[in-house]
């Protein structure tokens, strides 16, 4: 069972609770789950906001009477990397011993926010931290902005090689999560958006194709890519826009199925370069169409 607390001044403030209010509360509902054989956390809401004397006091009380998990919670989407990794710092190394146990007997979890952007980045602090549980949600669906998105948070920990997880499945994942809740999943989305590994670039495009044709898959996957794509069951896309040079066409033509040749390369060429945007596949197919039947 997870029991929460709120403890920050402000909630203090809004509430009319005391400290001894908050610890009474506290004493009643780890007593009460341990009571009955029910493992608890123990969790304080808006702990990256809370005086640091107090989180201890109301920790320490809930590790005493059989807490053994405690969850540190940046409900408001406050803290920054640095705050995150001093914060746990405070309670591993000050607030845990002085409850009398051992570290790790004490399972500690970070909960974080996406209000200024930093839940991902807060997530990675946190398990540098020491942290031995990291909360995400699929996409960072949440209240307000969201959680801590846990599909970018697993992508980061796989290649800071954090975790060595099959992650292959992932990006089926996400999109079953996009069709169920209803949350939207950007084009520009990091690495599970539609064109999170589209280039249209003609620079950036010759030297994947290059990559390709080399047959070093590992080699086209990073070349103008931070992320590996084939890690997370994905694939490098090559597409036609106006900016595209004419190995994007040729290339597309042979992936496609069609006969390469000079005439129609060069139509595509002009029909591209006509664009504002990178062209979806069934405008390229359309265009071949309008210039075979010509």
């Amino acid at each position: 069972a997870s029991a929460f607390l709120g403890t920050s001044p402000i909630r203090q403030f809004a509430e009319n609770w005391t400290m001894e209010r908050i610890l009474s509360t506290a004493e009643k509902a780890v007593t009460f789950a341990v009571d009955n054989d029910i493992p608890v956390m123990f969790v304080t809401e808006d702990t990256t906001r809370s005086k640091p004397d107090e989180i201890k006091q109301v920790y320490t009380r809930a590790i005493e009477l059989g807490a053994d998990r405690i969850c540190v919670c940046d409900t408001c989407g406050h803290v920054t990397p640095n705050g995150v990794r001093q914060l746990l710092t405070f309670i591993q190394d000050e607030v845990i011993p002085d409850a009398g146990v051992k570290r790790r007997d004490i399972e500690v979890n970070w909960h974080g926010h996406q209000d200024r952007g930093l839940g991902v980045a807060n997530n990675l602090a946190a398990v540098e931290a020491g942290a031995d549980v990291i909360h995400g949600t699929a996409l960072g669906v949440g209240e307000r902005s969201g959680n801590a998105p846990l599909d970018q948070t697993l992508v980061n920990l796989s290649l800071m090689g954090v975790i060595d997880n099959d992650l292959t499945l992932l990006a089926e994942y996400m999109e079953k999560a996009h069709e169920y809740i209803e949350v939207a999943l950007p084009r520009n989305y990091p690495v599970f958006g539609a064109d999170a590994f589209e280039t249209g670039t003609g620079v950036h495009a010759s030297a994947v194709i290059k990559a390709m044709k080399k047959g070093d898959n590992w080699l086209a996957d990073r070349v103008y890519s931070g992320v590996p794509a084939a890690d997370f069951g994905l694939e490098q896309v090559i597409r036609i826009g106006h900016m595209s040079g004419r190995s994007n066409i040729t290339y597309w033509l042979e992936k496609n199925g069609y006969d390469v040749n000079d005439e129609l390369v060069a139509h595509l060429f002009d029909v591209a370069k006509s664009q504002r945007r990178l062209m979806e596949d069934k405008e390229v197919h359309a265009a071949i169409s309008a210039f075979q039947a010509e």
